[in-house]
């Protein structure tokens, strides 16, 4: 039985098409904004290397990300907002920093109506947003560059998203990414977007291969109690969520039950179920009493994963991390657990 009842907004950007096209291989893209989830018990640690602590929350000073002198091009300061997502300072048609989520999940970059009055770009017709919980026609402007790091982005259309981002100013997707090695030093607040040189994962560090689908999204699997559980990483959610296939594989083991309802970028609200769940098993890390959100999530629709177990792994397990590489050319993350 629910022992309470429970709100958080999962504004999952995952993918845009232009108006009467096909939305093809399409992926989750999670930036959520209030913090309905912070109350709940930190993640215990992980096994069987050492305890990992769960990270502080980050409430700094934004002025912290506010770059006053030209800004270093590979290796770009970011700050961590108090949900754990990574702001990076991205620069669009050579105006900014604008403090946009690195979104792994998303296919596309998008931006809030702030950030489009201020570029002044001319107006693109709609783009189709496909968020966690519903799909939504959305206007969008053409750029002319995105820059952060190596990243060099050209023309685009960029959507124009609700600003439920809890402060940053729209999400960096994947396009462009394909080649890209990203390090996200949690430890030290930076980030760095270079191209891949298929370097081998340092001492230290779990390698963990993955499958890019749509040609971006990356999956691969994970272990909860048993039960083989394909999984998505989206550095943009808030939240951990999972399909109704994997609920019912874990109803006997699950327990703490909170109701839940989420709240997707476009607005659109489904009802959930929030399980502390059995240890999950990434490589060789084990992570104890992770929660997840479980229930008939759109964003499982459109990815035609409902009939198996499935997990779209957020920031509430990645931030419990040191260091995240994300290696596109070698198909490969490397993690690191805090000491």
């Amino acid at each position: 039985m629910p022992l309470r009842a429970k709100v958080f907004v999962l504004a999952s950007l995952t993918a845009f098409a232009s108006h009467a096209q096909e939305v093809a291989g399409p992926s989750p893209a999670v930036a959520d904004a209030p913090p309905a989830i912070a109350d709940s018990a930190p993640l215990p640690g992980v096994d069987p290397l050492p305890a990992i602590p769960t990270p502080p929350l980050a409430i700094d000073d934004l002025a912290e990300i506010i770059v006053e002198a030209p800004e270093p091009r590979y290796v770009a300061p970011t700050l961590r907002d108090r949900i754990g997502r990574v702001w990076a300072p991205v620069y669009i048609n050579g105006k900014g920093p604008f403090r946009l989520v690195l979104d792994t999940g998303a296919t596309g970059s998008a931006v809030v109506q702030s950030v489009a009055t201020r570029l002044g770009a001319q107006t693109a017709g709609q783009l189709r947003l496909i968020g966690a919980t519903g799909s939504a026609l959305v206007s969008a402007i053409r750029v002319d560059s995105i820059e952060v790091g190596d990243l060099l982005l050209g023309q685009r259309n960029v959507a124009i998203v609700a600003d439920v981002f809890g402060g940053a100013e729209g999400v960096l997707g994947a396009d462009g990414l394909i080649d890209k090695r990203i390090v996200i030093d949690f430890k030290n607040d930076a980030i760095s977007i270079r191209r891949s040189k298929g370097t081998r994962a340092p001492p230290g560090f779990s390698r963990v291969p993955v499958k890019i689908r749509g040609g971006h999204l990356l999956m691969f699997e994970v272990q909860l109690a048993g039960v083989r559980t394909k999984a998505m990483l989206d550095t943009g959610a808030q939240a951990t969520i999972g399909n109704n296939s994997l609920r019912e594989a874990l109803a006997r083991r699950a327990r703490e039950r909170v109701a839940s309802r989420i709240i997707g970028v476009t607005l659109d609200e489904q009802a959930g179920e929030t399980l502390v769940t059995p240890p999950v098993d990434i490589a060789d890390i084990t992570i104890r009493g992770m929660r997840v959100t479980f229930g008939d999530i759109h964003i499982f629709d459109a990815f035609k994963m409902n009939k198996e177990p499935a997990l779209l792994i957020g920031m509430d397990i990645i931030g419990l991390l040191e260091t995240l590489v994300i290696d596109y050319g070698r198909r490969e993350l490397q993690m690191r657990p805090r000491a």
